[in-house]
């Protein structure tokens, strides 16, 4: 049992070895331990305070993203508008050239037929004209064939000049 039971000697110089190695350690390894706990924590601190802004960084940039996403949606659908805009107004120039195209078109042909029916009017009169005259001719040479008919035809028309002054 004697393995079991201290004597008092042991007891006595292993507490003096402790306090010897306690005070050594107090003095000169705690503060060094201490020391490299407080820049651990300091640096477990910067980690995790660098971690947060990195957060915070991702986190508006990404704010930012779908910002410059909403913009360029946006300014497309703005384009896409005004794009739509010019094809409905260029369609819409297009078919009032077109039509007043289309009313030149018509007027000329208007002009040209007007005076292709003035010629074929004063082609029919020329015409009319000619055959009349040559009726005239045929009529007057048969009446005129005797004198007492010149002179009756000379004094009426002599009368009708005379009766318009």
């Amino acid at each position: 049992m004697e393995l079991f039971t201290p004597d008092f000697g042991l007891i006595f110089w292993m507490f003096v070895a402790f306090a010897v190695l306690f005070f050594i350690l107090w003095k000169f390894a705690w503060p060094v331990i201490l020391k490299n706990v407080d820049s651990r924590a300091d640096l477990i601190d910067k980690g995790v305070e660098y971690a947060q802004n990195a957060k915070q960084q991702l986190d508006s940039a990404r704010e930012q993203a779908e910002q410059y996403l909403a913009d360029a949606r946006r300014q497309q659908a703005d384009m896409l508008r005004d794009a739509d805009r010019l094809k409905t107004q260029i369609i819409e120039e297009a078919r009032s050239a077109a039509q007043v195209e289309a009313q030149k078109v018509m007027d000329s042909a208007k002009v040209q037929i007007q005076q292709q029916q003035k010629e074929a009017e004063q082609q029919f009169r020329n015409q009319v004209s000619e055959f009349a005259l040559d009726i005239a001719e045929k009529v007057v040479k048969n009446q005129m064939a005797d004198k007492q008919a010149q002179t009756k035809l000379v004094n009426s028309l002599l009368d009708e000049i005379e009766s318009k002054n």
